[in-house]
């Protein structure tokens, strides 16, 4: 049984009798991942490797794995088991490492579905959203000329996902994108830098090869209206992305030289004029910050400067080529600062983006509130007036920033861009097409459909469930599929679940595994990443990327303990590393009804002279040192294995 023994001293042990699922959040990656990606399997395929396998688990679930494997914000990193002992495993570089050798982009797109039609095989770790329970489900009807047609409003990851699980449902998904390219906020708002464009335009051409079509240039509300697509398709899926940017309500704001920072990004991927200065003011702290900022170097023509940092120190000077040499080429010298209100450990943004902001000379300044855009006499930008942050959050936990006006800060400078957080923007839609919304203008929604109170109209992606991950809005858009063909044919999808759990015979681990460090994913140098379209992440090589993979704990294997043979020799808690094993008497187990009933069946009234093992799983490495040392057989390492199989309803 699992127990949390980090209190050698404690009187009573919490415990918790393993379950379904209790096994599957044993497998911390995969149980974080929105659409349930087995990382732990791509991750032990590439180990061992078998690098097409690693593709395959990674794509099974996500349509957009290539992408994924670029700028997803790996929630499976965060949930990594061996991120608790020292750093977690690169799961993202890592499938783009094998993503890279066997995704569309290495593929043509026509040629995928069959590829991964004759390729996709039974796994040990299966859930709900695999491609394998589309393509071999046979209560599903056939694509084809005369399937019904769904429209969806947005071409972003939520939208893109809806439309692949639709066409593998049967339906004729028709998306209207009101930029000139596909793909929304992935074009439009993640930088080329970071991601590249072929690479977008593969994965697109991969889910347009279903019979997806994609019509650009085509604004809902202005060139064709919500009544429209209503009438002429059996669903409408509302997958509009936050593509507006929140305002910043401060004395200053409104004029020239302040500009909004997700309308920015979107004017330098489509090559649009934008007019920025050489001394520039980001203010915010996520991801999306580190975009504008970084993306405003370089359209400055940026080089390295120093990086201030947040406890007041000295600066710090990345002196990666000789900064004279630079501003010879330039012309002159170009600053960027990022100002947010949070303190470097509250930054939402991703480690990532912060350490190569850095090394681009970002200066980045925490725990700064804006107060005032200051401005010369005609009315030109000459700088942003700050005060320290007292405080986030008043006493009930509620964001509300307090502010030591008394030690302002100034900040000179010629552009400011906002980067506090992005706003869908629906304002085709009224309460006239029957959608209540809410306080904050968007739809209520059903929360298992995601149908709204519109008949046929659903919602996905951020307009779903507010500005969040990639990840996240792929797991909407594929929801919303659902709904949609629930709405449309009356039938629910359902699945059922299985559960294995065999022995592993000659159990063993990659030498020296649980001392091995994460390697640091390669990049250009930064005065080599002037460029906005030159991709500063490099990848895994074949030999670091066995390497890295290695280091995974393999959290589907598990020490399973029986209890008829265990002689109470201590032997396995001795031998732990990880000390996390503990022999007690059962009288120190905590026990609610249904332990109780448990007890009570295997031991009737023995109790008292009973024993248990309890392990603390948050600490154990899956070495087998405690089945390796057990005389009797009573260890075994086991490999929990699930299987989640759609049924239609």
């Amino acid at each position: 049984m699992s127990g949390d023994n980090s209190d050698q001293t404690a009187k009573e042990f919490n415990v918790q009798i393993p379950d379904l699922e209790y096994w599957r959040a044993n497998i911390p990656c995969q149980y974080a991942c929105p659409v349930n990606t087995d990382a732990r399997g791509y991750v032990r395929a590439i180990a061992s490797k078998d690098f097409e396998k690693a593709y395959l688990i990674a794509r099974g679930p996500n349509p957009l794995a290539s992408i994924c494997g670029r700028v997803c914000a790996a929630p499976c990193e965060i949930g990594c088991r061996r991120g608790k002992v020292d750093d977690p495993i690169a799961i993202r570089a890592l499938k783009r490492f094998v993503t890279s050798s066997f995704g569309p982009e290495s593929e043509p797109s026509e040629q995928m579905m069959e590829y991964l039609g004759r390729k996709l095989k039974k796994r040990q770790c299966e859930g709900a959203e695999e491609l394998r329970n589309y393509l071999e489900n046979e209560g599903l009807p056939a694509r084809g000329e005369k399937s019904e047609t769904v429209a969806i409003v947005g071409s972003g990851p939520a939208g893109l996902a809806c439309a692949h699980d639709l066409a593998l449902l049967g339906f004729k998904p028709v998306i209207y994108e009101m930029e000139p390219v596909p793909a929304g906020m992935l074009y439009v708002g993640v930088p080329e830098y970071r991601l590249p464009r072929a690479l977008i335009m593969a994965e697109v051409d991969m889910i347009k090869s279903l019979g997806v079509e994609i019509k650009c240039n085509c604004e809902v509300g202005k060139d064709i209206t919500l009544d429209e697509l209503r009438s002429e398709n059996v669903a409408v899926v509302l997958a509009v992305g936050a593509k507006k940017s929140r305002l910043l309500s401060i004395p200053g704001v409104e004029g020239p030289g302040v500009l909004p920072g997700v309308e920015f990004l979107r004017d330098v991927s489509l090559e649009r004029p934008v007019e920025i200065g050489r001394k520039i003011v980001v203010i915010g702290g996520g991801s999306v910050s580190y975009d504008v900022a970084r993306s405003a170097w370089r359209k400055s023509g940026g080089h390295a400067l120093s990086d201030r940092e947040p406890d007041g120190g000295s600066a710090v000077h990345l002196a990666y080529e000789d900064v004279t040499q630079v501003a010879a080429r330039q012309g002159a010298d170009v600053e960027v600062h990022l100002c947010c209100l949070e303190s470097r450990e509250q930054m939402l943004a991703d480690p990532v983006d912060i350490q190569e902001g850095q090394e681009e000379g970002i200066v980045r300044h925490n725990s700064l509130g804006p107060q005032e855009v200051l401005r010369d006499g005609e009315g030109r930008v000459t700088g942003v007036r700050f005060a320290p942050v007292v405080s986030l959050f008043d006493e009930s936990g509620k964001f509300s920033p307090t502010f030591d006006e008394s030690r302002p800060e100034v900040i000179e400078c010629d552009t400011v861009l906002i980067s506090i957080g992005q706003i869908c923007d629906v304002g085709f839609l009224t309460e006239k097409h029957g959608a209540e919304l809410d306080g904050r203008g968007t739809p209520t929604h059903d929360e298992d459909s995601l149908m709204t109170t519109a008949a046929g109209v659903f919602v996905a992606g951020d307009l779903q469930t507010g500005p969040r991950l990639i990840i996240d809005a792929v797991a909407s858009g594929k929801k919303a599929a659902r709904g949609v063909y629930r709405h449309v044919t009356g039938k629910a999808i359902s699945y059922s679940h299985m559960e294995h759990h065999f022995e592993i015979d000659d159990y063993s681990r990659e030498k020296g595994y649980e001392t091995i460090g994460r390697r640091e994913i390669p990049s250009i140098p930064p005065e080599k990443r002037m460029s906005l379209s030159r991709t500063v992440e490099i990848g895994l090589d074949s030999e670091s990327a066995l390497r890295e993979a290695s280091r995974c704990y393999d959290c589907g294997v598990n020490t399973i303990f029986d209890g008829g043979k265990c002689i109470l020799c201590g032997g396995c808690a001795d031998v732990c590393p990880q000390l996390c094993l503990k022999l007690v008497s059962v009288d120190r187990l905590k026990k609610d009804d249904a332990f109780r009933r448990i007890l009570g069946d295997r031991l009737g009234d023995k109790q008292g002279d009973a024993s248990a093992i309890i392990k603390d799983e948050t600490r154990c490495i899956r070495c087998g040192s405690c089945a390796d040392r057990c005389p009797v057989h009573a260890v075994t390492m086991e490999r929990f294995c699930f299987e989640q199989r759609m049924k239609m309803g």
